[in-house]
């Protein structure tokens, strides 16, 4: 992460500059902030809360300065949300948000700016993930303290947002392995532990409390997601293991409800 110091300081001023007064915060999540961050494989993760909504032409010439220190920033980009401090405490579910970024949308904003600054608003689901992981372990970049600033997510709301990364599991599979195989991992610790993890975190838990029959395939998991080591995927024995989990996780709902 210190290779990256200099470009989150500067990330800081520039939103600073550009929101001026109605900047509320900003606030690191992510691996950046759980030990387990990879230049790699890992992005930068922020929130930006702000006192009121912005305008067009802010958003304009803050996605301006974004793309820019997006083209310093790890293999996986600035990923960012800007949300209003009144969503934040109390915490409100799917929760609005009045702009986002990731590389993903990169080409949009690039092509037509003007329709990405107008549409680019709505709800996110994720969002209650991300608060939590700044609750407990976030980092606050400057502003107000992240407490006052942010109330508990419940546990139906964080578990509902967590949820939707996982329940396709089965099908998503072959298609994105580590992340799945690892992020099964970090859910089920939350339904049996109430353990807010890491996937790094969560693979590791899983070693200790997963079928002996899947050990080797988490243990592949964690070594991709820390080396370039490039793992290799017996399919039947993914699915099956992406079956099992999904119905442990289910039942440890339903015993805790």
């Amino acid at each position: 992460m210190n290779e990256y110091s200099d470009l989150i300081d500067d990330f800081v001023s520039r939103n600073q500059n550009i929101i001026g007064e109605n900047l509320v915060g900003i606030y690191l999540h992510g691996s950046a902030v759980m030990g387990c961050f990879n230049g790699q494989k890992s992005d930068l993760d922020f929130i930006i809360v702000v006192k009121e909504e912005l305008s067009n032409a802010t958003k304009r010439s803050y996605m301006d300065m974004v793309i820019e220190l997006n083209k310093q920033a790890p293999k996986k980009g600035i990923e960012l949300s800007i949300v209003r401090e009144n969503v934040c405490r109390p915490f409100i579910y799917p929760t609005p948000f009045e702009l986002h970024f990731s590389i993903t949308h990169l080409n949009w904003y690039q092509t037509n700016p003007e329709d990405y600054v107008e549409k680019m608003k709505g709800t996110d689901k994720d969002l209650a993930a991300h608060f939590t992981i700044i609750y407990h372990r976030g980092k606050a970049l400057c502003g107000k303290a992240i407490r006052e600033v942010f109330s508990e997510v419940s546990s139906a709301d964080y578990f509902d947002s967590i949820w939707g990364d996982i329940e396709n599991a089965q099908e998503e599979m072959i298609e994105s392995p580590t992340y799945i195989i690892l992020n099964l991992c970090r859910v089920l610790a939350y339904c049996k532990e109430g353990l807010i993890l890491s996937k790094l975190e969560g693979g590791k838990w899983g070693l200790e409390n997963v079928s002996e029959k899947y050990a080797n395939l988490i243990s592949d998991a964690l070594a991709e997601y820390e080396t370039n080591y490039s793992m290799p995927l017996d399919d039947i024995l993914a699915k099956e293991y992406a079956r099992y989990m999904l119905e442990q996780i289910k039942h440890e709902r339903e015993v805790s409800s």
